[in-house]
C-alpha cells in the first residue's frame, strides 16, 4: 500500500504538471488553478512515500520534508481554492480583487510564492534522505536537492517589492518562467514513479 500511494501520487503529479503547462499559455484560468490544488495533494502523497523509506539516521530530514509538504499544500489550496471560488464566481469590488486575485500579484501571489518556497525546501530535505539504488535514483536525488535552491528566490523576491509594479502574473515573462519550472519538475514526478516501482 505504501508503495502504491507513492506511485499514484507521482502519476498525478506528472499529469497535473503537464496540464498546468498546457492550460497556462491557453489562459484557461480555472484549469490551471484547479490542477494546482491536485498537484499540492499529489506532492504530499509522493513525499510521504519517500519519507516512508527513510532509514534510522535520516528520519529527521524525512519528517521535516513531510511537514513542509503539508505546509506547502495548505498554502496552495488556500490560494487556488480562493481563485476557483471567490475570484472567478463572485462579483468582487476592485479593492477585494486587488487583494484576492492572483493575477494582480498581491497577497495571493505572494502566498503562492511562499508555498512554492516551502515546496522547494521540502524537496531539498527529502533529497537528503533518498536511498540511491540506480542511475535514475541518482538523477532524482540531484533534481530534488537542486530544486531546493528555489526556496531562496521564492521567499526573498516578494519581500523586495519587485512584483509590486509588475504588469501581472500573465505576462509573457511570467508564463515562460512557469513553463521552465514545469520542464524542471516533470522529471521529478516521472523518476519518483520509477523509484517506487523498482524499489522493493
Amino acid at each position: 500500500m505504501n508503495k502504491k500511494i507513492g506511485m499514484i501520487g507521482s502519476v498525478i503529479n506528472v499529469i497535473t504538471v503537464l496540464l498546468f503547462a498546457i492550460f497556462l499559455p491557453a489562459d484557461f484560468k480555472f484549469g490551471y488553478f484547479f490542477v494546482c490544488i491536485l498537484l499540492s495533494l499529489s506532492f504530499i502523497m509522493m513525499i510521504a512515500g519517500l519519507e516512508n523509506e527513510c532509514t534510522e539516521d535520516n528520519k529527521v530530514a524525512g519528517k521535516i520534508a513531510l511537514i513542509l509538504a503539508g505546509v506547502y499544500s495548505t498554502l496552495i489550496m488556500i490560494v487556488y481554492f480562493t481563485q476557483c471560488t471567490s475570484v472567478l464566481n463572485d462579483n468582487l469590488s476592485k479593492e477585494a480583487l486587488k487583494v484576492l486575485d492572483y493575477s494582480n500579484m498581491g497577497l495571493m501571489f505572494n502566498l503562492d510564492l511562499l508555498g512554492y518556497a516551502i515546496m522547494a525546501l521540502s524537496t531539498f530535505f527529502i533529497g537528503l534522505t533518498l536511498n540511491v539504488k540506480s542511475k535514475k535514483d541518482k538523477v532524482l536525488k540531484y533534481l530534488l536537492l537542486i530544486h531546493g535552491i528555489f526556496f531562496i528566490s521564492c521567499l526573498i523576491m516578494p519581500m523586495t517589492g519587485v512584483f509590486a509594479n509588475s504588469s501581472g502574473s500573465n505576462s509573457m515573462g511570467g508564463v515562460i518562467a512557469l513553463e521552465i519550472w514545469c520542464l524542471y519538475f516533470l522529471p521529478i514526478g516521472i523518476l519518483s514513479y520509477f523509484h517506487f516501482k523498482n524499489n522493493k
